[in-house]
């Protein structure tokens, strides 16, 4: 019975059927994808051998006694192995739990964004597709006059769905509700301060792993119990009509720069090249901008997120008609014991989940990860996330020596797993109560706006695959779910290092999942 609860949760999905406000750099408009930039050194640990592994096909030649799937797959390896000498491939049948092809499937390699796989696994097995973040406003004080003679209060929650996903863009749409809120209350002005209370989580919020040179990229936004916007600043630069100094405006309006602009628009299309940096609180925006062209967007992250969150609060009630006087005042805890609650702004769980996979949002893994340190573990932290996530591994079976996790996202090169560690967990969510949820939150093949958006899309690939793609600087992997033409359903990890060229190791990948889908 269980098994066919599974099946028919599995076939909700587009199976057999025919058939990012966003950090990127220049025009384009959508939230991140699966690509990371990183330097650093890559670490490719050997670990335990699983026993007795199942026959596979000889690498790039037909094997005697091979399945006509051992035996296409392995043609494809053979082909990969072209482009890199550190490739790891791991099948398993998800019905029956038998190994249908493995090489080097018991080598750790690094994951990359495949590690979101792990921390998104382990947040909705602790949590449940149900759970809600709660971030409360609270105030303390009377009400004289339309003004609140005390304070605001916000207790943080982790959640990192504080932006305009769900306001068609508007930024401030959430705190809009809280201004209803306390205009509801009589409270027109705040005479005291604001208190920002991020203490659910460390008070690190960059992974001393990630590339130093790279912090004010979206992919490596900082972590905070209390975050907005990806913890991101949309910056604008754009040509002045009648030439001059180029306009640069932040959106939403919130002054967390120091803004440095020395970029002048010019009057040739030779002339049109932008540097837009931050340097701690120092915005500098170079170059020149052509006269004609549209405005260029870049997406640069904030120094302080719990700053910017206040600000931005402050901002968004001000534009409703609630001033607040007081400063900003961020605390690990609230001060004293009477806090009236005002207001609660709830996101779910799901919502998290589905960004940090089919978009690949570092910033909402590395959230849910210190989530489940604080909420397992009772510390909100880097170390003790991965703690929480490593004993729900052990807790189903994966040996201790296949893996070794550090962050949430993968943006560390430290994050390393053997394939067949990525199959034991995909099958493990396949068959847990919540394999549906989980399954959906993966991008599959040809979905618009996902990373596997243009991959794998001709029949009778498109649609069957669902799985989570991962890049950094020479690694690529892709792990997933694939169905077969038989019926049959297949987890699978394809990991790649040492990679010379992103799109030879995306061909290998698609090709291998290819031979999977005609012959398994």
């Amino acid at each position: 019975m269980r098994r066919l609860l599974l099946l028919a949760a599995f076939a909700v999905l587009p199976l057999l059927g025919a058939a990012r406000p966003a950090p990127v750099a220049a025009a384009a408009a959508a939230r991140p994808h699966g690509t990371q930039k990183a330097g650093g050194t890559r670490s490719h640990a050997r670990s335990r051998k699983s026993s007795s592994p199942p026959p596979a096909a000889a690498v790039g030649v037909p094997a005697v006694g091979a399945t006509p799937l051992q035996q296409a797959v392995g043609l494809e390896v053979g082909r990969a192995l072209h482009d890199t000498s550190a490739l790891g491939v791991h099948i398993v049948e998800v019905s029956s739990g038998e190994t249908s092809y493995s090489f080097n499937g018991d080598d750790a390699r690094t994951t990359a964004s495949n590690t979101k796989l792990f921390t998104t696994a382990a947040a909705l097995d602790a949590f449940g597709p149900g759970y809600l973040y709660e971030t409360r406003l609270v105030q303390r004080g009377q009400v004289i006059g339309g003004v609140l003679h005390g304070d605001l209060g916000v207790i943080g929650s982790g959640d990192p769905n504080f932006s305009g996903r769900a306001y068609d863009g508007d930024s401030y749409g959430a705190f809009r509700g809280w201004a209803r809120e306390l205009a509801a209350r009589g409270v027109r002005q705040v005479a005291g301060d604001l208190y920002l209370d991020a203490g659910l989580f460390e008070a690190r919020q960059i992974h001393p792993d990630w590339p130093r040179g790279q912090l004010a990229s979206w992919y490596e936004a900082p972590v905070a119990a209390l975050s907005f916007n990806d913890n991101c600043v949309l910056v604008r630069v754009s040509p002045q009509a009648h030439g001059g100094l180029a306009r640069v405006e932040t959106v939403p309006p919130v002054h967390v720069f120091r803004v440095e602009n020395s970029a002048h628009t010019s009057n040739s299309p030779r002339h049109n090249r932008l540097a837009v940096m931050r340097q701690g609180d120092r915005l500098v925006v170079t170059g020149s901008i052509y006269q004609r062209s549209g405005p260029l967007d870049v997406w640069v992250t904030v120094p302080d997120p719990v700053e910017y969150f206040g600000l931005a609060m402050v901002g968004a009630l001000a534009e409703e008609g609630v001033e607040v006087q007081g400063r900003l005042r961020p605390v690990q805890r609230l001060p004293g014991p009477v806090w009236e609650r005002v207001a609660v702004y709830r996101s779910s769980l799901l919502d998290t989940i589905r960004i940090a996979n089919k978009r690949s949002q570092n910033f909402y893994a590395e959230s849910l990860v210190k989530l489940l340190g604080a909420r397992r573990c009772g510390e909100g932290s880097w170390s003790e996330g991965v703690r929480a996530v490593g004993e729900f591994l052990l807790a189903m079976g994966v040996p201790a020596g296949s893996f070794h996790m550090v962050d949430g996202s993968g943006m560390s090169r430290e994050d390393r797993f053997t394939p067949h560690a990525v199959t034991q967990l995909l099958r493990h969510m396949y068959l847990h109560p919540w394999g549906a949820e989980f399954v959906q939150s993966l991008p599959s093949s040809g979905e618009l706006e996902a990373s596997l958006h243009r991959r794998l899309t001709a029949p009778p690939y498109r649609g069957n695959v669902f799985a989570k793609t991962g890049t950094i600087e020479g690694v690529s992997a892709l792990s997933g779910y694939a169905k077969a033409v038989s019926g049959k359903v297949y987890a699978f990890s394809v990991l790649l290092n040492r990679s010379r060229s992103l799109a030879e190791a995306h061909q290998a990948q698609d090709h291998i999942v290819m031979a999977l889908i005609d012959h398994g």
